[in-house]
């Protein structure tokens, strides 16, 4: 699939890759074309076979804080709008860890990766945590000795334990606070801001982040999952010749290709998402070159003899948007004079 990597009239931003199986699957918020609030209260999965890239499925609601589509709230202290979850595999169960607006955040639990998840808890603990228990765009770790780790924090980058046998009591004392080195002297680019996703790759610790300034994705790295981690640089900026705003994804290996999963704006607004993907290289020294927004997702090249959806554009300059008429139409519209519309990259045989 070209970018956006699902059906255009879907909107899925704060996307966290995840590979179970032979499926990679797509945990993100949920948007709502026109909206003017970010989020919904719901959660939606999609995946993909890894032998078929192009071949999406939604598998509908997994989770949510208000009733709907025949499904019952999910969370009795609280009806607020769900953001940026994280799904992991421990022994055979799947964990959701979703951020809730203003309350306390759920974890989620299922035999099944795509959901549905019923409510196993609110995040339980007996000392100190970053945010009393909110658990800002949590993302979680298990790593290969089987301990849990959760990310967490809003302007501010926080982790604490999980106990492996509950997966939401938070272990006694093991709070850290900052993850990311931080402070007055560090640029405003390389400071933390929000959307925590840990990785490990080999025997590296990543943790992506958004950066206190511009539209960026940034990555730090670490030795040990508990930090503390230093900045290595960005791996993608969704406002270069584009209309940018906050940014929020991560990496995943698809068939031995490493890709950053981000999200672009559209319909003039940052709170109208959409998931897009890019293939990224992590060099033998951890780095990971930055990659510039293209048009193809997971194609290797557009075919100059098909037409282009004009909503894939991967370059709008001078004031122009992409805009959704209905769910079937998505134009780019305030084309004035000087305005630049840009798709990369086509092959042409």
């Amino acid at each position: 699939m070209p970018n956006p990597i699902l059906p255009l009239w879907e909107y899925i931003p704060d996307g966290e890759p995840r590979v179970f199986g032979n499926r990679v699957y797509l945990y993100g918020s949920h948007d709502r074309a026109a909206c003017n609030a970010f989020c919904d209260y719901k959660l939606k999965v999609w995946s993909a076979p890894l032998a078929n890239l192009n071949q999406w499925q939604c598998h509908g609601d997994s989770f949510r804080t208000r009733p709907g589509e025949n499904r019952p709230a999910d969370t009795p202290w609280t009806d607020h709008e769900l953001y940026a979850p994280d799904v992991i595999e421990k022994d055979g169960k799947y964990y959701l860890y979703a951020y809730i607006v203003g309350a306390k955040g759920a974890v989620g639990v299922s035999d099944h990766p795509e959901g549905p998840f019923r409510l196993l808890s609110s995040y339980r603990y007996a000392d100190k945590t970053g945010d009393s228990g909110i658990f800002n765009d949590a993302g979680v770790l298990v790593d290969a000795d089987g301990r849990v780790y959760v990310y967490y924090g809003y302007e501010a980058s926080y982790m604490n334990e999980l106990n492996p046998d509950t997966m939401c009591d938070v272990v006694p004392g093991s709070f850290h606070h900052p993850v990311i080195m931080d402070g007055e002297d560090v640029p405003p680019e390389q400071r933390f801001f929000e959307a925590s996703s840990p990785r490990k790759v080999g025997d590296t610790y990543y943790l992506v982040y958004s950066p206190r300034r511009g539209s960026r994705l940034a990555y730090a790295t670490s030795p040990s999952p508990t930090g503390p981690f230093a900045y290595r640089g960005y791996i993608i900026d969704n406002g270069v010749d584009y209309p940018g705003g906050n940014n929020h994804g991560s990496i995943a290996c698809l068939n031995g290709q490493w890709y950053v999963f981000y999200h672009r704006m559209t319909n003039h607004s940052i709170m109208s998402r959409r998931a897009c993907a890019e293939k990224i290289t992590i060099l033998p020294d951890g780095t990971i070159p930055p990659v510039e927004m293209t048009s193809l997702g997971f194609e290797a090249a557009l075919n100059p003899y098909q037409i282009t959806p004009s909503e894939i554009a991967c370059v709008l300059k001078g004031g122009c948007f992409i805009t959704e008429k209905d769910v079937f139409t998505r134009v780019i519209t305030e084309i004035t004079d000087g305005c630049v519309m840009g798709y990369k990259y086509s092959s042409f045989p």
